[in-house]
């Protein structure tokens, strides 16, 4: 007689990992012994602290939060969603249970028997070393960790001294201290005596100040100060500091962008809270030609085009070791979107150089789209504006045509160093992008006020905005000016929100991707159109309606917004996950095909991959159903 429960249950296990490198026999083995569980939100599946279930768990539908209690104050872990399998503490050790797990909503969870799963899994080297490895890397969805090999390859990974990249820069902790008071002679000593490079000025155990030898040889061995002096009278201050967690690449990072040699490590990373060491160029290894430090300094030293072209290419190569390392994927965005910075900014000023005089009034050039969100890992295509001073009219064409000439060559460098050109011209090169600030002020008072479909549009990418080069406070009294324009005009916002709820969906009724039918890309899945800019648009919309300025990365927008909405922390934790997840799948296909990984080929994926890609598109339209709330947006569908 068929149990048609335990069939459903195995097509339901078969389409998820580590149960699909079962075979038929041995799945309907286990689905005829599956613990069916029914639980209402809020229910405990098990705590922490508690003994080892006789099963481990996946879930059916609905969601289960994963999390530890620290002083009183719960610290969400993960969410576990349909095919995410949890709890598999008693299949790899017999101690108590390290998180607690509990039913995010109405769910169906099934209990997977250890007694029978265990010697199959013992017998099964691939799902052996796939919950291992899912197990030991402590990783919710653990689909992505699909090809990190064996337990021992992943430790060595994690391990292994030479990924120089994702260490922890090491620093001199108890550094030599002295007050404000203290005398250059004696300073001069005691770094003589303590063999070291600089001596840190603090004030109530908080660092104030730093003095360093070159400060000694250029301030004093000038005889510009006397050795008399204090500490006070030479010393460099404000002090750059970072807490313990800045890594090598980011400490290089800083100090050339701070034009320093030392930053201060204190506890929480300002002037402000206890010093807690010291740490020094010196104490930084210089890796390879590919060390993100290394190449900003062939960026800042490089003269031509064709130097910027080749180190564009180790930025490339740069990305593929980050992600075959498997590095954290916000850490990779922040390196290599600052490394595109200084490339834009080394391209305009070689430009300026190229012109037959020096500019007339301030200017700002602002990178938008990806790259001013700072998520562009992939070479794409330029979308930029420039700002220059108000003239007067008499004055305005001759300044707009110098300008424009700038631009021009700007964006021809750009494109010779890689970056495409925009098909829609949304660069500055552009007169229409490229003008005086008071004209920016109108151009958006008539875009907001007036909201149309291009408006709305041309303004949305402007939202996503970096400052590049020249005078910051223009960017500053623009965006101060767009931000009273749209308090004024809320409606603009819900002219916003209805353009994300009518992005098409990524997937249909029945859970198959929505491909392109038409043009010259049909039959492709365009992940950037129809799963990442709904989670992109519906994080500025957000965080527009907050108010919160100088926030324009979609991960750091929905981390700001957790903060601001506790309520919805869940769903805004669960937006940042998926937007990774989107962002780096595209990434990895863009690298793979060598092209912009926007239009994927489904055939080309494996049933895993598109699993993966489904669990992400789950926040999409509980994003897009807050909006519909939050903007009564039910009266204009």
């Amino acid at each position: 007689m068929k149990n048609t429960i335990a069939e459903r249950i195995a097509d339901f296990l078969k389409n998820y990992p580590p149960f699909n490198l079962l075979k038929k026999q041995e799945l309907r083995a286990i689905s005829e012994e599956v613990e069916v569980l029914y639980l209402e939100k809020g229910k405990f599946i098990f705590n922490k602290e508690t003994k080892p279930h006789s099963y481990f768990y996946i879930v059916n539908k609905g969601a289960v939060k994963l999390s530890q209690v620290d002083n009183e104050e719960q610290n969400i872990i993960d969410i576990c969603d349909e095919g995410d399998i949890f709890g598999l503490r008693p299949l790899m050790t017999q101690e108590n249970y390290l998180l607690n797990a509990e039913t995010n909503e109405e769910s169906i969870i099934y209990g997977i028997p250890l007694e029978i799963f265990k010697p199959l899994s013992e017998s099964n080297k691939n799902v052996k070393n796939y919950l291992i490895t899912s197990f030991a890397s402590n990783i919710k969805d653990a689909s992505i960790i699909e090809g990190r090999g064996n337990i021992s390859s992943y430790i060595q990974k994690e391990t292994n001294n030479d990924l120089f990249n994702i260490q922890n820069a090491r620093f001199t902790k108890k550094p030599i201290t002295c007050e404000a008071s203290t005398t250059v002679k004696e300073i001069a000593i005691s770094m003589r005596d303590q063999h070291i490079g600089a001596m840190v000025v603090a004030k109530n155990k908080k660092p104030i100040g730093i003095i360093t030898s070159k400060d000694l040889r250029d301030k004093v061995a000038t005889g510009d100060y006397k050795i008399s002096s204090k500490a006070e009278d030479i010393m460099s201050s404000p002090v750059i500091t970072s807490t313990e967690e800045i890594t090598i690449p980011e400490a290089h990072i800083a100090m050339l962008k701070h034009a320093t040699s030392h930053i201060c490590i204190t506890k929480d990373g300002t002037p402000k809270s206890k010093l807690m060491g010291i740490l020094s160029l010196h104490d930084l290894i210089v890796s390879l030609g590919n060390n993100p430090s290394v190449l900003i300094k062939e960026i800042n030293r490089a003269k031509k085009s064709k130097h910027l072209r080749t180190i564009r290419e180790k930025v490339h190569l740069l990305l593929k070791t980050y992600l075959e390392q498997e590095l954290p994927f916000p850490h990779i965005l922040n390196i290599i979107s600052e490394i595109n910075t200084v490339i834009i900014s080394r391209s305009i000023e070689l430009c300026l150089k190229k012109m037959d005089t020096p500019p007339p009034v301030k200017f700002t050039w602002l990178s938008l789209g990806s790259q001013g969100r700072k998520e562009q890992l992939l070479t794409s295509d330029q979308d930029n504006a420039l700002i220059f001073e108000d003239v007067p009219q008499t004055k305005f064409q001759e300044t707009q045509e110098y300008f424009i000439n700038l631009s021009i060559k700007v964006v021809k460098y750009l494109n010779t160093i890689g970056y495409e050109y925009c098909p829609a011209d949304m660069m500055a090169s552009n007169p229409k992008w490229c003008n005086s600030l008071s004209n920016w002020k109108q151009q958006f008072n008539d875009w907001i006020l007036n909201p149309d479909g291009a408006g709305t549009l041309l303004s949305s990418i402007f939202f996503d905005y970096e400052y590049i080069y020249g005078e910051k406070e223009l960017t500053e009294k623009l965006g101060r000016s767009l931000f009273k324009t749209i308090n004024e005009n809320k409606y603009f916002l819900s002219k916003l929100a209805k353009d994300v709820i009518d992005k098409p969906s990524p997937v249909g009724f029945f859970r198959q991707f929505i491909v392109e039918t038409n043009g010259e890309h049909q039959e492709v899945f365009n992940i950037k159109i129809r799963a990442l800019m709904p989670l992109i648009d519906a994080a500025r919309i957000l965080i527009l309606f907050h108010n919160v300025k100088n926030s324009n990365n979609t991960l750091n927008r929905y981390k700001k917004l957790a903060e601001l909405e506790p309520q919805n922390e869940d769903l805004y934790n669960s937006c940042a996950r998926a937007f990774r997840t989107l962002l780096k799948f595209k990434t990895e296909q863009g690298i793979i095909n060598n092209d912009s990984g926007k239009l994927i080929n489904l055939e080309s994926l494996s049933k895993t991959e598109k699993l993966k890609l489904k669990r992400a598109f789950k926040p999409i339209k509980e994003i897009q159903e807050l909006l519909i709330i939050r903007f009564n947006l039910k009266q204009m569908l």
